[in-house]
């Protein structure tokens, strides 16, 4: 076993301990908060499946950014919500239920949707797209759905055990996650440096200051929503973006690079808008649909 493939998999680890985490904590109707609101779902679809893709298709036409960078960028607005966000978004004030939900649902979308919008995006390159439902499906369920589902049965079943649990699981996922992404930044950071001067960083700034404000604007006037949305809409899930991109074009070198110089870029310019959320933060509770 190679020390790459070691990585990868303590990587995989640390996420299924943190969605793990996040499901000790959760309940049924935390699951399906967007779903119970077709008004905010509908937005949520508009922000993260219809307009992002847009945006990266205009940004890359706007902007002369080599071919790694467009093909990263347009993978990454087709990629779904992440699986670590919720955590960071209620601590910005975001609302927990609505985070968790939208993280469960979009992922399961996701199966269905992102081998369309392949399929659709195949014609801006000129060349047909291929990313099947099946592996599309097998990273959103072992990131985001197993995880998710086996911490709620402990919160339904066991609810003192889901407590005793809760803390040491996500303090350990934490401490693997960012030791692994340590050795992550340290392997791929001679490559990121090669995209620094030539257009990439300017790119993906402005794909995530725009979907920072699509997903504010389409969250409605609840401040706790704006938040939960505005950071998903943003915040693009690295694995399928790249299983989606060396699919593709097994043969482009940097995508690697670029999109781990997106990870970089997101959460740099994402404390600004963070922190003005988090004094912004309700005390009470939104109920607007």
């Amino acid at each position: 076993m190679t020390t790459q493939t070691v990585i990868l998999h303590c990587l995989q680890a640390s996420i299924f301990g943190t969605v793990f985490g996040f499901g000790l904590a959760a309940t049924v109707t935390d699951a399906l908060y967007v779903v119970r609101r077709p008004g905010l779902l509908l937005r949520c679809l508009l922000a993260m499946f219809v307009a992002m893709p847009l945006v990266a298709i205009l940004i890359v036409r706007i902007f002369e950014v080599p071919q790694a960078t467009e093909i990263a960028l347009v993978a990454l607005a087709i990629a779904p919500i992440p699986p670590l966000l919720p955590k960071k978004e209620s601590k910005a004030g975001g609302e927990g239920a609505f985070a968790l939900g939208l993280m469960a649902l979009m992922g399961l979308l996701a199966i269905v949707v992102v081998p369309l919008q392949v399929t659709l995006i195949g014609t801006y390159f000129d060349r047909d797209f291929q990313m099947s439902a099946l592996a599309i499906a097998k990273v959103v369920l072992i990131m985001i759905v197993a995880p998710l589902l086996l911490g709620m049965l402990v919160r339904a079943y066991r609810p003192h055990l889901a407590d005793r649990l809760s803390r040491p699981v996500s303090l350990l996922s934490f401490v693997l996650l960012l030791a692994m992404a340590v050795l992550v930044l340290y392997a791929m950071m001679p490559a990121v440096m090669t995209l620094i001067g030539n257009g990439t960083v300017v790119a993906i700034v402005a794909f995530i200051v725009i979907g920072l404000l699509v997903g504010h604007v389409l969250a409605g006037r609840s401040a706790e929503r704006q938040t939960v949305l505005a950071l998903s809409t943003a915040s693009r899930h690295p694995a399928i973006a790249l299983a989606i991109a060396k699919t593709n074009f097994p043969d482009v070198p940097l995508l690697g690079a670029t999109i781990v110089l997106y990870l970089i870029v997101v959460t740099v310019v994402a404390i600004p808008y963070v922190q003005w959320r988090r004094h912004r933060a309700p005390r009470g509770g939104a109920g607007q649909k």
